[in-house]
């Protein structure tokens, strides 16, 4: 049961819309954990188990993981005891499926999301942030090729560790990524819409612009 006052939130936007960065800026202004899917499949996709390879080749291919398993995966999050104060669902719900799925889950144990935020930016935006993502081996930092480049080239500032692009920043992934996105993802602004739960935000905009524009959204939304 989350307790009175918690703030859950959604985080929408297609991939490479910021929405893990957001989510870390309001896990710690909030004290809540960032709940990722995207990062327990990377880290399932490292395992050897036969679940693991299943992941590692559908998202490989741009395909999304089934819903059946994302859900399990989020149900037993949502019960740890660090979500009892709130919580930020970043990269779920993917599709109308997942949120009529997540909106019995929480019923059943007692949570309520209080916002929706959808981050806009356009394709070629997108594309061009996600193909110059590069991530360490070692220590998993990430850095860009434009925006947050390292001080040597392909080495990590941080370990030393070898630069790498993963299979899933290739350009031929991330245009599958957004049709997935625009067919499968996008119908939700318009779920959120008719709960009036849903509020657009430029994406487009410096990180610390978008989170300050977020921040006014939750505060307006709490004096409702």
């Amino acid at each position: 049961m989350s307790k009175e006052g918690s703030t859950n939130l959604i985080l929408l936007g297609p991939p490479g819309s910021g929405k893990g960065t957001q989510a870390r800026k309001l896990m710690e202004k909030f004290g809540i954990p960032q709940i990722s899917t995207g990062d327990i499949l990377r880290a399932k996709k490292k395992e050897k188990s036969k679940l693991g390879q299943e992941i590692k080749e559908i998202m490989e291919s741009g395909r999304l993981v089934s819903d059946e398993l994302v859900i399990q995966i989020v149900e037993e999050r949502l019960q740890s005891d660090d979500c009892s104060y709130g919580y930020i669902l970043d990269g779920f719900p993917r599709n109308v499926a997942q949120a009529d799925a997540l909106d019995q889950l929480l019923e059943r144990i007692g949570h309520k999301i209080t916002q929706v935020l959808d981050l806009a930016v356009n394709e070629d935006e997108l594309v061009r942030r996600l193909t110059g993502r590069r991530v360490c081996r070692q220590c998993q930092q990430m850095f860009h090729i434009e925006f947050t480049k390292p001080k040597k080239a392909g080495i990590c500032d941080k370990c030393g560790g070898e630069l790498y692009q993963r299979d899933d920043d290739q350009e031929k992934t991330i245009r599958e990524r957004l049709r997935v996105y625009r067919d499968e993802t996008a119908p939700l602004i318009n779920y959120y819409s008719r709960k009036k739960l849903l509020k657009s935000v430029d994406g487009l905009q410096a990180p610390e612009t978008v989170t300050a524009e977020i921040l006014k959204v939750i505060e307006a939304s709490r004096q409702k």
